[in-house]
């Protein structure tokens, strides 16, 4: 072997280990919702899973490590409605059946470590608008992981998880910040304002929050410091980046 040949592959194995060294502690935490009864409906929910595939490899091809969690750990549900395979993130994701038991055996927020995560994001679909916002694990989780210096991002239905987090000060988190997610306009679109336990713009809106919403199904991601919000499905894979683009710039 040639010294040019060896030359190069030193420098590689080299250039292998920096990028380790910069991203072995990013630590990204994806919640996704138990809830898989769409209200009086009779019909199913749960996680939307562009909203947790196309982040999950803007993390992975950052280098990210990502575990995936839910209120009460174990089987998390997919609205039968989001396995879209023609949508490459899913099919890749989905067909890895080492990745979909990942979320049929998640992580129960009460047993996750604040101090091991830089970032919670928040997966959407109807499901979390029931069982995020009065889970006093996920509550008290997201402010310990924000208080810390930690990234806090939610899409979609996503947000729902942020309406009661409140800080150590008693204020809410989103009180005074710039967010968005599912707006009324687009539940109205999908008939299903009347199902709801609650609107999410109105409740965004009542805890404080500067509601940013975009043309109905257009990408809208809102950043407000180390708080990151994503309207719809349409915003999920910008807001993967933004949160990378948050945890490479973190000293």
């Amino acid at each position: 072997m040639n010294g040019g040949v060896v030359l190069k592959k030193i420098i590689l194995l080299l250039s292998i280990i920096y990028s380790g060294l910069i991203y072995a502690d990013k630590n990204v935490l994806i919640v996704v919702t138990n809830h898989e009864t769409l209200g009086k409906t009779g019909k199913k929910t749960g996680y939307y899973l562009p909203e947790v595939t196309h982040p999950y490899y803007k993390f992975k091809d950052a280098g990210f490590d990502v575990t995936f969690a839910s209120p009460n750990g174990g089987y998390a549900p997919m609205d039968p409605k989001s396995l879209d395979l023609k949508d490459p993130y899913n099919k890749k994701f989905y067909e890895n059946e080492k990745l979909m038991n990942k979320l049929k055996n998640t992580v129960s927020l009460k047993s996750v470590d604040a101090s091991k995560f830089d970032a919670i994001v928040f997966a959407g679909g109807h499901g979390t608008m029931w069982d995020f916002p009065n889970s006093e694990s996920l509550n008290s989780l997201t402010a310990k992981i924000y208080e810390k210096g930690g990234v806090v991002a939610a899409l979609c239905h996503g947000p729902a998880a942020l309406v009661n987090v409140k800080l150590k000060n008693g204020e809410y988190l989103i009180r005074n910040k710039k967010t968005t997610g599912f707006t009324n306009e687009e539940e109205e679109i999908v008939k299903l304002t009347n199902e709801m336990p609650f609107l999410l713009e109105t409740k965004l809106k009542e805890r404080g929050a500067s509601f940013n919403g975009a043309s109905p199904w257009s990408e809208n991601v809102v950043v407000d410091n180390r708080l990151i919000t994503g309207q719809n499905p349409a915003s999920a894979s910008k807001l993967g980046e933004e949160v990378v683009k948050l945890l490479n710039n973190k000293k």
